[in-house]
This record gives C-alpha cells, sequence and structure tokens, in this order.
C-alpha cells in the first residue's frame, strides 16, 4: 500500500499533492490518500479501491463540492473507504455523497452536511441474503452486483428531501449514526434496497423519520427516532422491517405506519406522544408487536383497518386520545396479555366486519366503554380484567361474541350490555362494583350466560328489556342494590340454577306479559323474593326463597323501580389520577425529569437531598440497621401555576422506586373531598380518600382552607383531626403532601400541634421568572408543532416581565394560556392567506401575542 499525501502550499512537503482529486488519480487500488487539515473546495471521484483519510482530528479536513459541480464526494469503485472528513453539499436538495451503481463506501467518522448521502443500484432484486456488512463494504455482496455502503459514528445534517436515500439493489448498514435537521424524509428505502441500522438517532425531520417503499428491507436496533414531522416509521407496498429496543418520540403523524402489503415485526419498541394514532396497519398489512408501549397517542393507539392484521402480545397502550385499540374493515386483531390504561373513549372498539381476539388483558381507566363491538364484527375476549371505564362491554353485532373467564370491576355505569340485534355467548363473566346494571339485554338480542357472578352493582343484577328472551343458567347474584333480575314489559328467557343474595328490591321482577321461566333458582336474604306487574305470567320450577319452595303470591305487587340509566359520559372512581400499576421506573430517570422542569432550582434541591437521606435510610434498613426517625410528609408552598401538583406526583414515583411506598401514585384531593356537608360525615368522607392514596401520596389542594381562620365549629377541622390519626396509623404506607398560598400554609401547619409534628419541612415553589415562562411557552409550542419567530420570542419576554404579579397571575398556567391565545390569533391570521406555507403554519410572530 502506497501513502499519499495532500496539503495546501507550502506544506507537506516534496510530492504532497493539492488537490485530492489528484492524488485519488495517481493512486493504485489499495493505496492511502492522507489529506491535511483544511478545506478543499473540489468534487471528488473515487474510481478505484483507495482509501481517504484526514491527517489530524476528524472534522479537521472538509471537502465542499462547488456549485455546479455535483457532489463532492461520488463513489463508483469498489471497497473504497473515507474516513474523518467533513462532506459539505453544494445544494441541500442534491447527494453530498452520491454511491454509484456497483460502488461501494464506507464512511466512517465523517460529517455530511448541506446535502444527502445517496447510494443508487440496480432495479433488480438483490439475490443475497440480508447480513451485516463488513469492513470492506463491497465484501459483504461480492457476487451479488449490489451497491454497498457502511456509515460508521457518522452525522448527516441539513438535507433537503432526505437525510440518507438507498435505492435499488443497496446493501447498507449504519452504526452509531446521527441524522437531524432534515427538511424532508430522514431514511429512504426504494426498489430493494436492504439496511442494517444499529443505534441510529433520528432528530428534526419535517417528514417521516424512515420511509420504505417497494421490496424494501430494514433491520433497526437500539435507535431513537425523535421529532419525525409525520411517521415515525413508514412502510408501504411490499417492505418489511423488524425493530428492536427503538424509542420513537413525538411524531407529527403516526408512531409506525404500515400500508398496502407490508409487514413490520416491532420487539420492546417505546412510542411516545404522537400526533396522531401510535401504530397504524391498513391495507393488506401484517404488524406484530412484543412488549411495546404507546402511550398519549393524540388519535387512537392501534387502529387497524382494511384487510389489515395485528398481533400484539405484552403490550401497553396508555392515555389514547380517541379509542384505544380501534379495528374496522375487515382487520384482525389479537392481543394478547396486554394493557390499557387512561383512555379517553373505548379501550377496544371494534367495527364493520372486523375481528378482534383479546387473551389475558387489562383495560382500566377509560372514559367510555372497556369493549365496545359494533357492525358486523365479532370478538373472542378470555381471561381478561376491565376495570374502571364508563361500561364494561358494549356488543351490537349479531356476528357472535364470546367472553370467557372475564371480570368487569367499577364500572360508571352498566358492567354488559348486550344491545339490540347484539349475539354474545358470556362464560364465567364476574361483572363487579357496577355502578348501573350489571347485564343489561336489549330487544333482539341473543343471549347465553353460563356460570359467572354480578355482584355489588348500583341497580340490578340483570335487566331484560321488552322482546329479550336470553338464557342465564348457574350464575350468582349477590347484593344488587336494586333487583336480581328485572324483567321489562313483554321480556322473557330462562333462568336456571341461579342464587340471587341480597338484593334491595325484590329478587325476581317480572313486568307485565312477561313469560320468563325461572328453574332451580335460589333467593336467600332479599327485600322480597317475587315482584309481578298485572298480567305477569313467570313460570317457577324448583326455585326456593330463604328455604322454603317459592310460589307466586296471590295479588299483584307494586312495581319495582327501573333500573338507573347507563352514564357513559360519567367518569368513574378507577380513572383518577391512582395509577396502580404505575411504570417500574429506575432512580436515575426520575431524578433526570426532575432536572428537566423548568425552574424550581430550590425545589429541585430540596427533593434531591430528601431522596439521598431516604436513600441512606433504605440501606441502612437493608443492612439491619434501625433507621433514624423521618417525617416524608411535606408542605408545598407556592402561588397558583408554580408546578406543585407535577413535583408531587414525581415525589411519590421516586419513593416507589426507592421502595419505600408500594404504589407511589398520587390522588389528589381539597376540602370538598374531604368534609362532609352535616354532623358525622366528615371522618368517613376523609377516611375514605385518604384509604385511596394508601400505599402513595395524598396530595391536598388549597389545604389551608380545613383550617380557615377563626375555626369555630368548622366540619374542616374535624378532617384535620381525622387526618392526623390516620398518618400516625399509616405513617409507613403514604405520603401526605399538603400545598397551598404560602402565608396560608404558615397558619395552616400551625392550627393543629399534629399536623406541625408531622409537617417537618416546607418546600417553597416560588414564581416563574420571565424568561422561564418562555421555556414553558416553547415546550407547549414544541409539542403541538409551533415555532416562535426571534421578534416573538423577545416580545413575549417582554410581556411576561410586564404581567402584575397579582392573585390572578398563574405562572406556568398563564404561559400555557398565552400559548392558547397566541394559536387561536394565530389561526385566524393565517385563514388569510389563501394558501399558507408549512412555515407560516407553524410560525408564532408578534402580531399573534394577545
Amino acid at each position: 500500500m502506497t501513502r499519499h499525501t495532500v496539503a495546501p502550499k507550502g506544506q507537506g512537503g516534496r510530492g504532497a499533492f493539492r488537490r485530492i482529486g489528484d492524488a485519488v488519480r495517481a493512486a493504485r487500488p489499495g493505496d492511502l490518500v492522507v489529506v491535511a487539515p483544511g478545506s478543499y473546495p473540489e468534487a471528488v471521484v473515487l474510481d478505484r479501491s483507495v482509501t481517504l483519510a484526514a491527517d489530524g482530528a476528524p472534522g479537521s479536513v472538509t471537502l465542499a463540492a462547488p456549485a455546479g459541480d455535483g457532489p463532492a464526494l461520488t463513489v463508483t469503485g469498489r471497497d473504497c473507504a473515507v474516513r474523518g472528513l467533513t462532506v459539505r453539499g453544494a445544494d441541500a436538495g442534491d447527494p453530498a455523497v452520491s454511491v454509484t451503481p456497483g460502488g461501494g463506501l464506507v464512511l466512517e467518522d465523517c460529517v455530511v452536511l448541506d446535502g444527502r448521502v445517496q447510494a443508487q443500484g440496480a432495479e433488480d432484486e438483490l439475490p443475497a441474503p440480508d447480513g451485516d456488512l463488513t469492513e470492506g463494504a463491497g465484501s459483504a455482496v461480492d457476487g451479488a452486483g449490489a451497491t454497498a455502503l457502511l456509515l460508521r459514528r457518522c452525522r448527516l445534517e441539513g438535507a433537503r428531501l432526505a437525510g440518507l436515500r438507498l435505492a435499488g439493489a443497496v446493501r447498507a448498514q449504519l452504526d452509531d449514526t446521527v441524522i437531524g435537521a432534515v427538511e424532508g424524509t430522514g431514511v429512504v428505502l426504494s426498489g430493494s434496497a436492504r439496511l442494517v441500522a444499529v443505534r441510529l438517532r433520528l432528530d428534526g425531520t419535517t417528514g417521516s423519520g424512515v420511509r420504505l417503499r417497494g421490496r424494501t428491507r430494514l433491520r433497526l436496533t437500539d435507535s431513537v427516532l425523535h421529532r419525525a414531522g409525520r411517521s415515525g416509521l413508514l412502510l408501504e407496498d411490499g417492505s418489511e422491517a423488524t425493530a428492536e429496543e427503538v424509542r420513537i418520540d413525538a411524531p407529527g403523524s403516526a408512531g409506525v405506519h404500515l400500508t398496502g402489503a407490508a409487514r413490520a415485526e416491532l420487539t420492546d419498541v417505546r412510542i411516545r406522544q404522537p400526533l396522531a394514532s401510535g401504530l397504524v396497519v391498513a391495507g393488506g398489512a401484517a404488524l406484530t408487536a412484543h412488549g411495546c408501549v404507546v402511550s398519549g397517542a393524540g388519535a387512537n393507539g392501534l387502529l387497524v383497518g382494511d384487510a389489515a392484521e395485528a398481533l400484539l402480545t405484552d403490550c401497553r397502550i396508555d392515555r389514547s386520545a380517541f379509542s384505544a385499540v380501534h379495528l374496522s374493515g375487515t382487520a384482525t386483531g389479537r392481543l394478547t396479555d396486554c394493557l390499557v390504561r387512561e383512555g379517553a373513549e373505548h379501550g377496544v372498539h371494534v367495527t364493520d366486519a372486523a375481528r378482534a381476539e383479546l387473551t389475558d388483558c387489562a383495560l382500566g381507566g377509560l372514559g367510555m366503554t372497556g369493549v365496545a363491538v359494533l357492525d358486523r364484527a365479532a370478538a373472542t375476549v378470555t381471561g381478561c380484567r376491565i376495570d374502571g371505564a364508563a361500561s364494561g362491554l358494549v356488543v351490537g353485532s349479531a356476528a357472535g361474541t364470546r367472553v370467557e373467564h372475564t371480570t368487569v370491576s367499577a364500572t360508571a355505569g352498566t358492567g354488559v350490555q348486550i344491545a339490540e340485534g347484539g349475539a354474545a355467548a358470556l362464560t364465567g363473566v364476574r361483572i363487579t362494583g357496577a355502578g348501573a346494571a350489571g347485564v343489561v339485554v336489549d330487544a333482539g338480542a341473543d343471549v347465553t350466560v353460563s356460570g359467572g357472578s354480578v355482584e355489588d352493582c348500583a341497580g340490578s343484577g340483570i335487566v331484560v328489556w321488552t322482546g329479550a328472551e336470553p338464557s342465564f343458567t348457574e350464575v350468582r347474584i349477590h347484593r344488587p342494590a336494586k333487583n336480581g333480575v328485572f324483567l321489562a314489559e313483554g321480556a322473557g328467557g330462562t333462568f336456571t340454577s341461579l342464587d340471587v343474595t341480597g338484593a334491595g328490591f325484590p329478587a325476581l321482577h317480572v313486568g307485565a306479559a312477561a313469560e320468563p321461566v325461572f328453574r332451580r333458582c335460589r333467593i336467600r336474604d332479599c327485600a322480597e323474593a317475587l315482584g309481578e306487574d298485572a298480567g305477569a305470567t313467570p313460570v317457577l320450577e324448583d326455585c326456593t326463597a330463604d328455604g322454603a319452595p317459592l310460589v307466586r303470591p296471590g295479588t299483584d305487587t307494586a312495581p319495582a323501580a327501573l333500573p338507573a340509566p347507563s352514564s357513559p359520559g360519567t367518569s368513574s372512581p378507577a380513572a383518577s389520577s391512582e395509577d396502580p400499576e404505575a411504570d417500574e421506573q429506575h432512580l436515575d430517570d426520575l431524578l433526570a425529569e426532575l432536572e428537566e422542569l423548568v425552574g424550581l432550582d430550590r425545589v429541585k434541591h430540596d427533593v434531591g437531598s430528601l431522596v439521598q437521606l431516604m436513600r441512606t435510610v433504605r440501606r441502612r434498613e437493608e443492612a439491619g440497621l434501625p433507621a433514624p426517625p423521618l417525617s416524608r410528609h411535606l408542605v408545598f408552598a407556592g402561588n397558583a401555576g408554580t408546578g406543585k401538583t407535577t413535583v408531587a406526583r414525581l415525589y411519590g414515583r421516586l419513593l416507589k422506586a426507592l421502595g419505600l411506598l408500594r404504589r407511589g401514585h398520587l390522588v389528589e384531593v381539597d376540602r370538598t373531598a374531604l368534609v362532609g356537608e352535616y354532623v358525622g360525615h366528615t371522618g368517613p368522607k376523609t377516611t375514605a380518600a385518604f384509604t385511596r392514596a394508601l400505599g402513595g401520596v395524598l396530595f391536598i389542594d388549597e389545604a389551608y382552607a380545613l383550617a380557615p381562620p377563626g375555626g369555630g365549629n368548622d366540619f374542616g377541622l374535624e378532617a384535620v383531626t381525622t387526618l392526623v390519626k390516620l398518618m400516625e396509623d399509616h405513617r409507613d404506607d403514604i405520603v401526605v403532601i399538603a400545598a397551598g398560598y404560602p402565608e396560608e400554609m404558615t397558619r395552616f401547619v400551625n392550627s393543629n400541634p399534629g399536623l406541625s409534628s408531622r409537617f417537618g419541612r416546607t418546600l417553597v415553589f416560588e414564581d416563574y421568572a420571565a424568561p422561564e415562562l418562555v421555556s414553558i411557552f416553547e415546550h407547549q409550542a414544541r409539542e403541538h408543532r409551533y415555532e416562535l419567530t426571534p421578534a416573538a420570542r423577545e416580545a413575549l419576554t417582554g410581556l411576561f416581565e410586564r404581567l402584575p404579579r397579582d392573585e390572578g397571575f398563574g405562572n406556568g398556567r398563564t404561559a400555557r394560556q398565552t400559548f392558547q391565545e397566541m394559536t387561536e390569533r394565530q389561526a385566524q391570521r393565517v385563514a388569510e392567506l389563501g394558501a399558507p406555507t408549512q412555515e407560516e403554519l407553524m410560525s408564532l410572530e408578534t402580531q399573534d401575542l394577545p
């Protein structure tokens, strides 16, 4: 191997070349061209297997293409390598580095600016199987005729249209590479390109993060796709991808989008805050996901349409703005051992002729129904838990839904409803704590229920409306607030081996012209065994009431009250801020999250000191040493909008990570949640709120309202006394944080000796300065894809500096309200532009300030 030197005039000694291109032309295959530090304005062509290296630190050599001369670096030869150079294109929309068909390039420790890296191959399908590329980029595909590209520890920035483009028969590998600030798509694959990417970081693209078209293949590992303007990962046509340990943050559209006949397998992929749905599968595409998480989706967590298929195992979908899982068309969705939490709408919504299979899944904290099956759809639900939804399960499709060994609990309304025209078979289903009826069967529904129970519902256990004739066998109905079984006028059905206990109304109520058959039913401890409206003709076969044979009464009884209607819009207790299955998080991650909060330097320091103290306490306990006396209860003193609730929630999670709290969840209350309206009501009310917070944090907002000036006979003092006792009885299983305005909180703590001894530490939340309010504003803007112009930022800072800091000042809330006002004013301004550009749609200007 011969070494050739390139250096500016006056450097490098005798025989040194002044231009890189001259040295390359003089080199033989296998030679090394070493380039001295400096800038070289030329377009270089590597047409043979030479290595081009910077003679110094990476970045000390800049190869810049003159305008009109094409790419700064063109590779036509095999086994070429470039190390340590900065390559700058002449036009961001053109290639800065181009590898032509049959070429091979290794790019190491390089920076590519103002232009994309492009590799073009022949259009025929690659015959060779996928595999990692080796040091000599061409050697991995020798004999295949494919273009080869390897990028290692490189950075690509400032391109337009695409940061990296692979087209045709290309084999490429990326290791530890960063692609950012792309006005377009980060990585584009088309034709029959193959890409293996390890530790890739994509940050800031106006288009999708990675886009696959045609017969392309992608393997993505240990990577981050951050702030893509559209989908994080987009697969079209017949493309295929596998992704493992990948994080997709804040994409402007879907997190992962499959369409056409695309295929993808995801393992341990986390999608956070997508502006649209987290996972989208459409056309004839197929998705398999293992151990993945979708959180904070602006639409659905999982959206499957057309004839697509999705298989999810051990996945979690949190806080979706629309239904967490939505299936439409003839789509198929199979979820096994998955968790769906805190969605604004349905947990699983199956429509059209779609099919859903749910096995061993948990759904909770949902604003609407846990599982809704409508139109011509069908579902199989096995071994699942639905906890804390407006209603548990609604079936309105005649296609036939099966529910087996599933528990529905704590619904605000009905536990299970089979709507008009719906068909369902329920086996071993347990319904507990429903806010209305346990099971409702509407007219025209076809229902078979075998085994299971309905317990502690606020309405009737089973409600059968006019025209319905269900079959219930071996169902236990325990302590319904109203009837055990309520049959409306003209209803029927067969009820075999039912056990009804503790009903507040007649155990069996039969409406006029209703003709049900009750066989071997047992009624115990109910207000009354049987109630009939005039014209009812129930059949009773071998039924008993408190051990005696059940016979029809000689006279009609007054009709029982109808069950309370469902209230789908009502939130349930399980949909509160409690989070019994909160993420297991590492202490260092939580401390980093604390540090990311805007301002609050004093609070961050105090919380950090507390954490270190408690970590030491924990270590002493683990070593068998006695723990020093320590009160974990805190006072948060600060004005409105200073982040008290946010820090309280984080404090609970920190204590859970330390092993000092079982759950670490936050229950937020105020005076109205603790104080009753009459004598004897406050103690139980305070105890109930305290009990919900056990294992976590009870956050009392405006706590000073419990001890108003003057005191007297205010019931708030009873709440304080109850709290003091409970804090002592459960001192190791809860943290109580009392929050409010600084002066008021001092008075509150001093109002009761028990409070002052238990709240030994006060954290002071200072008002945000104007620059901090601007930071909060800009955080909101980034989340919603807006940008402040420099002039608008300066004007906004001035606005915040001039705002009076009186009682109406909301700190962070004021910043968020200002953002909302500015976006509304900007929308009115942009609407007058006719055809605004993307930049105009995103830009917030001085005239948008309120």
